[in-house]
């Protein structure tokens, strides 16, 4: 159950943030600085769970990056 929290929520923040800050890097940086905080804390016990969080974050770093695109091509 973590690890499929692991491999969603890092991604589904860095668009929510992207969409919020208007700059996909300090998405980014935000969401990585969440994701170091809780593993300073403790949450994070594996070394599985921290490639699955980088692979979520580079996911949503990526679609993100797609989605600034998309609503920058003029509407038809």
């Amino acid at each position: 159950m973590i690890y499929l929290a692991a491999l969603i929520f890092p991604g589904l923040l860095v668009l929510l943030f992207t969409r919020v800050a208007y700059n996909r890097v300090v998405a980014l940086v935000l969401t990585v600085a969440l994701i170091a905080a809780s593993a300073y804390k403790g949450y994070t016990n594996s070394f599985l769970l921290i490639v699955i969080d980088a692979f979520s974050l580079t996911a949503g770093f990526w679609l993100s990056g797609r989605m600034k695109k998309q609503s920058a091509e003029p509407a038809e």
